[in-house]
């Protein structure tokens, strides 16, 4: 397997560490009013549980469990996310061009009832071939699609566009720009539809993209709202003290000021990730990423909003609250008793090695506790919101000597790096990257597919030019403590501690899926696809598919009115890449392919 080389991308996580829940769950907001045994978005209900009720499968028979059929997208590259079943048709999307299968599950192997083939990049004149695909920083990869009740399919497409489908035909019905593919932006993270509105994000901070979240009327494509994560408050639909929970969120356009000149509009705070929706509340949460460049000397200070949790109104997106910590991870929303008081919270499972319960009202972190290897904090000062950085592991400062817009130089003209800072737990691709957990009511656990990497970082000055990579820094991956890379960790919320944990060899790079038959579901990078005791971690079934797993695995009820359990198999993204370092045995394990894999008793 040939791979072109990685980009050296560093997701800098402004971070929050310190003591993680003393909670237990009590209920699950966010229920998608879907009929139990669909599936009807990307994280199973608004709350992004990954949790379905469906018993069928479970401990006592998943033994049973077989191929049933299956489907080739015909695309190589980087399966993420997972389909949506909606009545009897399952939505199956691909990585770039795009496409999207709609499969008949009524008939025998269900046969492609409409396809949609994203449009490719035009010639700039005919006798010129097409460009190459969109850049993204790791892969050309999709995560999902969204469905609406009037008979809608939404697809981002890497392009940077946002298109809407007519469920039952596959005929474009509308499609609109939402990012600009030449300055590095691109369409990869899966949309999310609350009422009348289709919400979602961009990617490309690697980029010096700067980044935003956008809401379009579901019916015509007219855009709505857009609330960027860099800028003055108006642009970021701040409004007064929405943001202050803490000393160091207070102050007037923090997005402008806390970073040098014009920086700001250069420095990332991309949107490619998951979003979630409380009804009760009536916020939806998501997570911006990290700053540009990778190098911390170029842009001192807090850079705001990069890094953040953001609480805004879906119907204006106005901001209730934001919460700076680590880009990228979902939040799963959970009804909890947290030190003997019920509240509305929020879990986040960071990037950076910490766990944070925050209440999803305000915006507050109540506890926070580290899941995996991180030095590089002692923990969380709850009073401020500020980590406690251990110095040893923090990225030195430019080096004396005067400025130039590329950095510092010595006194003969040649430019300075600093010294390389080693160790550092976890590694740039973070505890938890893009993969999302899961959490089961039947045991009160969060599923964590995790990573156990540290890296070397060397930092160097970076030039920004539109559509080339933004970054500043290189950095080398490593097994962490213990030598192996991968963990997948059950989380108890009432202790604040593992509840069981699995070893892999390789990092876990899957979501995870648990269900009501006491089991959960994850894949791993050489292909198996795994099942797993909720209650002990006791591996009760594998299976090998044809390619790596990066998707996430799902479960929904046939026509038959049988249980079948879901995932897509074809390795990339970053891991694909070779994870800068720390995968180059991947390549003998695993080949890229895109397959789509049923399952059944």
């Amino acid at each position: 397997m040939r791979w072109p080389q990685p980009l050296r991308c560093l997701a800098m996580a402004a971070a929050v560490p310190a003591a993680l829940l003393h909670a237990q769950r009590r209920a699950a907001p966010g229920d998608s009013g879907a009929p139990t045994g669909q599936w009807t978005m990307t994280g199973g209900d608004y709350a992004l549980t990954r949790y379905t009720p469906l018993d069928q499968v479970n401990t006592e028979n998943v033994a049973r469990l077989r191929p049933a059929w299956g489907f080739s997208t015909g695309t190589l590259r980087a399966h993420e996310g997972n389909p949506l079943v909606v009545g009897s048709v399952l939505y199956l999307h691909t990585p770039y061009p795009n496409a999207v299968y709609a499969l008949d599950l009524s008939q025998p192997g269900a046969p492609i009832k409409w396809k949609y083939s994203g449009p490719m990049l035009a010639p700039t004149s005919p006798s010129r071939a097409a460009p190459p695909p969109p850049t993204g920083c790791c892969d050309v990869g999709s995560r999902g699609l969204a469905w609406h009740p009037s008979g809608k399919i939404f697809v981002p497409l890497l392009a940077g566009e946002l298109a809407a489908l007519n469920a039952e035909t596959g005929r474009e019905i509308w499609r609109v720009r939402n990012a600009d593919a030449r300055t590095g932006a691109t369409l990869a993270g899966a949309p999310l539809v609350v009422r009348d509105l289709v919400i979602v994000g961009i990617s490309g901070a690697e980029y010096g993209v700067r980044g935003h979240l956008s809401a379009y009327d579901a019916l015509t494509g007219k855009l709505i709202w857009r609330g960027w994560s860099t800028g003055p408050d108006a642009d970021v639909l701040l409004e007064g003290r929405a943001a202050s929970s803490y000393p160091s969120h207070q102050g007037q356009d923090l997005g402008v000021s806390s970073w040098p000149a014009d920086a700001w509009r250069q420095g990332g705070g991309t949107t490619p990730g998951w979003i979630a929706y409380d009804p009760v509340l009536d916020l939806i949460y998501y997570g911006t990423d990290q700053p540009a460049p990778a190098n911390p000397a170029q842009r001192p200070g807090d850079n705001k909003w990069t890094s953040t949790i953001f609480a805004r109104d879906p119907a204006t997106g106005k901001v209730r609250w934001a919460l700076q910590i680590t880009p990228h991870n979902e939040s799963i929303l959970a009804d909890l008793t947290v030190k003997g008081e019920a509240v509305k919270a929020l879990v986040h499972f960071a990037r950076n090695g910490f766990a944070y319960t925050v209440d999803r009202g305000t915006g507050r972190i109540l506890v926070a506790e580290k899941y995996g290897p991180a030095n590089w904090a002692r923990g969380v000062d709850l009073t401020t919101g500020l980590p406690q950085v251990d110095p040893k592991f923090a990225v030195p400062p430019a080096p004396a000597g005067p400025a130039t817009p590329a950095g510092p130089v010595a006194a003969g003209g040649a430019r300075v790096p600093p010294p390389p800072t080693s160790g550092i737990c976890p590694a740039a691709i973070g505890t938890r990257y893009l993969q999302p957990a899961a959490f089961s009511p039947l045991t009160g656990l969060f599923y964590v597919p995790a990573s156990n990497l540290c890296m070397d970082l060397q930092t160097a000055p970076a030039t920004y030019t539109p559509g080339l990579p933004f970054s500043g820094a290189t950095v080398k991956m490593s097994a962490g403590p213990g030598g192996t890379r991968g963990r997948f960790i059950a989380w108890d919320a009432s202790t604040a501690s593992i509840a069981w944990e699995i070893r892999e060899p390789l990092p876990v790079a899957s979501g995870v899926l648990a269900t009501g038959g006491g089991l959960v579901f994850y894949g791993t990078l050489d292909g198996w696809l795994k099942a797993v005791d909720q209650r002990s971690g006791r591996e009760l079934w594998k299976f090998k598919t044809p390619s790596g797993i990066v998707g996430n695995p799902i479960a929904f009820l046939g026509p038959d009115g049988r249980e079948y359990v879901a995932v897509l198999s074809g390795v990339g993204g970053w891991w694909g890449l070779g994870g800068n370092g720390a995968l180059t045995d991947l390549a003998g394990l695993t080949n890229p392919g895109g397959v789509l894999l049923v399952f059944g008793l």
